[in-house]
């Protein structure tokens, strides 16, 4: 072959989806297929397939094996000839290694996809029992299997069947193949044939009707006597018929084996006979069976042997599964069970886990039994035992929602299409999927996924089981569903001692009082109580999901009876998909966001995705500028920061709200795992929001008193957490005064009208109002409390050039101005600035007594009885070990490091990482202890409605700063633990940078 030509089929092989072409050119340039090498219909086909590498290798090795070269003309004319027959046997050579052996070691099997009549499209369980028919032992049953599967198999990967029809031909061909296995162990036992009548009943997938290329086929056998035949002698010759027949499917041939045939669903399990007499199982069920064996029966249905015993079996059981549900404890089984497959699946497979793992096929076959076995009491039309069945007959019935059942569809087919196509490729039993990237490659082209089929596989998968685990969890832990599971037949409503236990079980300490709220809310027949029916349900689940359900029902009711007559209410949480969750998540986080929310309801709308502005912190201009104009609409000082405050508490709200739902997560977004982010936030948007109301309130003061204009020019400049942009919920705004005489007039008259205004600025935003008290703290001026609260700038530069102390010089490291006066408050920043980055750094003496300041502060400051680990500001390794460290590397690098200049703790942190003051690791350990210790201060306030230092001590208080900190139920003590753990690791760095010699 000349350059030109191998360098166009290489290409061409490469187009078509080849990984190896020039193996690839090797064998189209080969003997075999020398008549076709050069026919583009050869070349298409292979490029359609799942790998076109596997298939040609597997077609040479056909043609290889054929036995005249009249067969290997024969094959290669019609796979050329004939469209239907290369599209299905080169699909399957493409997907399944397992069957190319297959056809290699029969290479007169591939006619049997030459037909192309519609009974071939379909086959049915008699077509099956025709194609095992001529079987006549283990071997040729084998054989015979194979070339049936062979056909299932090309009509799936050619698309002919969908994933549900492809099942249920599995099953089927499972079907024939146990008759074909019974008839061989009668016939090579005709006296324990006669003594006895054996049924075969199937189970699992097998008896749903939806099995997988490569299963274990669950069984159950059921036995009675003979006619002239004893009990006992009909027992052993059945066990003995269903032992071989076990054997005929289950054992390694020279043609392999079919699949495991698994009896450990009978009564007792693998402890208990192989074979039962219909009583005898009876006896069981009735006496001794578990839940679980309640929830396998749904799919039981008599496969083989006599088929009058097996359909009395399954008639006879048949109503004591679907009194199942009336169990004590039925749906906390069910769920426990589901929860203990979960942690048996070994760590490093979790991921790939396709069948048991979260959000895997498990997830929706165990929530649509559980529903069937709920309802199917009542309800003859979910009797099904295949799942996709079940769960279309759900949304018919309106048990569950039409659109999740068409999503819950959706991801169970895909996944069950990954399933059948991992299994199709070497016929092994397996349901993770693989890692190596050919394998992935090969599987993604089966679905279809041809532009980046590794990439796009990963991402479908992960859709659909992010899918499958929101609804799953959704529908399989639905509120209530307990308390349904415990009506008596025929009754139509909860009773009011089953609603109590399901309240009790779901973690309400007051099931009294919730059923009260329960019927306030939905009782009647009024539009209102139907869609709080619809909605209870699905929001009783969220509040059992938080530290306090009692909580979050009761402020629903508040939020609900004051909002009840407004027509947007109810529409809003019924059809805004994230407002309902987030509502119910608010409202049981904690005290702070219920009270800022009960003192103006109609700030419900904020967490919807409509137009109510979201949940996203809004922008400080916007903020100020809304205020401005609600100042300015005022009739006075007091309505003016009335108006302020009342902006300032709603947008409290927006931010507590955000704060909440972005650490709990939703069933559509998963909980922010940067908690660094969360905390940035949060600080940024409440320091924003202070600002505003503080440039606000000044604005109301001044035009109340003096008209367009002050005598003095006024600024407000943010200190401590506020000038750093890191305000908690609970902060007082610490702040610095500063003004400048107007021209012309007197300094006593400017002073005057300053202390004026920050006098009446302290008093608004402190009356008693409904909305939250905003407390100005002036002590970190000079001299402190003794000191003036205002001074004029001239009055700063003089005491800070005199009279000036280190502790003020790190004070200052927090300045930035708020509001006010932009050049005064600019100027004054220039004057401060070579006090906090001096030009020399710190002095040893001054070090010295950063030093003493502190140990000072932790021995004097700290609360009497609190225990110093917990506690977040003060405690070691808490904000202040952290704070203290970051200011003393500013104060004695700030001025050669400008990336150190800055009011923000963590991005000084970042930075005196990059001029190599602080190892990555350090900075990293004090990162995280500043960003926990602050998130642990949100939470208290958050739950507790009032600011605090330290873990709360009530239980439920405590472990609703858990779920904060996303700590599951019964966790509060790993939370205190891992607290522990990150200060003492912070404390560790302080004790080398700030203390020893790192400093």
């Amino acid at each position: 072959m000349t350059p030109g030509r191998r360098s166009s089929t290489f290409t061409r092989l490469l187009r078509h989806g080849f990984t190896d072409p020039s193996a690839a050119e090797r064998l189209l340039d080969g003997p075999e297929l020398a008549p076709v090498r050069d026919d583009p219909v050869l070349l298409e086909a292979l490029g359609a397939t799942a790998d076109p590498d596997l298939a040609l290798h597997g077609l040479v090795r056909l043609l290889e094996a054929q036995p005249a070269p009249t067969a290997h003309r024969e094959l290669l004319d019609t796979l050329i000839a004939a469209k239907p027959l290369r599209d299905r046997l080169l699909g399957v050579l493409g997907a399944s290694s397992a069957l190319a052996d297959h056809l290699a070691r029969h290479p007169s099997d591939w006619q049997a996809l030459v037909t192309y009549e519609p009974r071939d499209l379909h086959p049915g369980l008699e077509e099956f029992e025709r194609g095992l028919a001529e079987a006549t032992d283990p071997v040729s049953l084998r054989v015979a299997y194979r070339r049936c599967l062979l056909s299932i198999a090309a009509r799936d990967v050619c698309g002919t069947t969908d994933v549900a029809d492809t099942a249920a031909e599995l099953a089927d061909l499972a079907t024939a193949t146990l008759r074909a296995a019974l008839a061989l162990a009668q016939a090579a036992a005709p006296d324990d044939a006669a003594a006895c009548r054996l049924a075969v009943i199937g189970m699992g997938k097998c008896g749903g009707h939806e099995l997988n290329y490569v299963s274990d086929v669950d069984v159950i056998f059921v036995a009675e006597a003979a006619e002239g035949t004893t009990e006992p002698k009909a027992l052993a010759a059945a066990a003995r018929l269903a032992s071989h027949l076990m054997r005929i499917c289950s054992e390694t041939t020279v043609e392999g084996s079919i699949w495991p045939v698994d009896a450990n669903l009978r009564p007792e399990g693998r402890n208990g006979p192989l074979v039962r007499t219909l009583s005898s199982h009876l006896a069981y069920y009735q006496r001794w069976a578990k839940t679980w064996e309640f929830q396998a029966l749904l799919k039981a249905r008599p496969v083989a042997g006599d088929a009058d015993l097996g359909q009395a079996y399954v008639d006879a059981l048949d109503p004591m599964v679907w009194k199942a549900a009336e169990r004590e404890n039925f749906v906390a089984d069910v769920q426990k069970m589901r929860r203990r497959v979960v942690e048996n699946i070994p760590a490093a497979e979790i991921e790939r886990e396709l069948k048991l793992g979260p959000g895997g096929l498990r997830d929706v076959e165990f929530a649509v039994q559980l529903l069937q076995l709920v309802h199917g009491r009542a309800d003859r039309s979910l009797r099904s035992g295949t799942t996709l069945k079940a769960l279309q007959a759900l949304a018919a019935g309106g048990y569950v929602g039409r659109e999740d059942a068409a999503r819950l569809d959706e991801a169970y087919r895909f996944l069950r299409s990954m399933e059948h196509r991992i299994q199709l490729y070497r016929l092994r039993r397996t349901h993770l999927v693989p890692e190596a990237e050919a394998d992935l490659r090969r599987l993604g082209r089966s679905l279809g996924l041809r532009t980046d089929p590794e990439a796009g596989l990963h991402r479908e998968w992960k859709r659909h089981t992010g899918v499958v685990r929101r609804l799953h969890e959704k529908i399989f832990y639905r509120p209530l569903l307990d308390a349904v599971a415990q009506l008596a037949p025929g009754e139509a409503r909860l009773s009011a001692e089953a609603a109590r236990e399901r309240l009790v079980a779901l973690g309400y300490a007051d099931p009294a009082s919730a059923l009260r709220h329960l019927e306030a809310l939905a009782s009647g027949v009024t539009r209102k109580a139907a869609i709080q029916r619809t909605l209870l349900p699905v929001l009783l689940g969220w509040f059992a999901d938080s530290a306090d359900p009692d909580a979050g029902l009761l402020n629903f009711r508040k939020v609900s009876d004051a909002l009840g007559k407004t027509p947007w209410y109810l529409r809003l949480l019924r059809d805004e998909g994230a407002a309902a969750e987030n509502l119910a998540r608010v409202l049981s986080a904690g005290r702070l966001a219920p009270d800022l929310l009960m003192r103006a309801p109609e700030a419900v709308a904020l967490l919807g995705d409509g137009d109510g502005g979201g949940l996203e912190p809004r922008e400080r201009a916007p903020l100020e500028q809304e205020i401005l104009a609600a100042v300015g609409r005022a009739e006075n000082a007091e309505q003016g920061v009335t108006a302020a405050r009342g902006v300032r508490r709603r947008e409290l709200f927006r931010t507590a709200a955000a704060d909440i739902v972005g650490s709990y997560g939703t069933e559509t977004s998963a909980a922010e795992a940067d908690q660094g982010a969360l905390v940035d936030r949060v600080g940024a948007a409440v320091s924003d929001l202070t600002a505003a109301t503080l440039a606000g309130t000044l604005r109301a003061v001044v035009r109340d008193g003096w008209g367009d204009t002050l005598p003095t020019r006024f600024a407000i400049i943010g200190m401590g957490r506020f000038g750093g942009h890191e305000l908690g919920y609970g902060s007082d705004a610490d702040v610095l005064f500063v003004h400048e005489p107007q021209d012309g007039v007197d300094e006593h008259e400017a002073a005057a009208a300053a202390n004026k205004v920050v006098a009446e600025m302290r008093r608004l935003l402190q009356l008693p109002s409904a909305d939250p008290p905003l407390l100005i703290d002036a002590d970190l001026r000079p001299e402190g409390k003794s000191g003036p609260l205002v001074r004029t700038l001239k009055s700063y530069e003089a005491y800070y050039r005199r009279w000036s102390l280190v502790w003020e010089s790190q004070a200052l490291l927090r300045a930035e101005p708020v509001a006010g006066d932009e050049d005064i408050a600019r100027r004054f920043i220039d004057l401060v600035e070579p006090l906090r980055y001096p030009h020399k750094g710190l002095t040893e003496d001054a070090v010295r007594e950063i030093r003493r300041l502190k140990a000072r502060m932790e021995s004097e400051r700290l609360p009497r009885g609190a225990d110093p680990k917990l506690h977040t500001k003060l405690g070691p390794g808490g904000l202040s070990d952290v704070e203290w460290t970051v200011q003393l590397l500013q104060l004695r690098h700030g001025r050669h490091h400008p990336g150190l200049r800055t009011t923000r703790t963590r991005e000084a942190l970042a930075a005196a990482r990059e001029a190599g003051l602080l190892s990555a690791e350090d900075t990293e350990t004090l990162d995280e202890a500043w960003v926990l210790a602050t998130r642990v201060r949100n939470a208290v306030m958050l739950v507790r409605g009032r600011a605090g230092d330290t873990f709360p001590t009530e239980p439920r208080e405590l472990a609703a700063v858990g779920r904060y900190l996303g700590y599951g139920s019964g966790h509060a003590g790993d939370m205190l633990d891992a607290y522990r753990r990150t200060a003492r690791r912070a404390r560790t760095v302080v004790e080398e940078q700030f203390y020893g010699d790192g400093a």
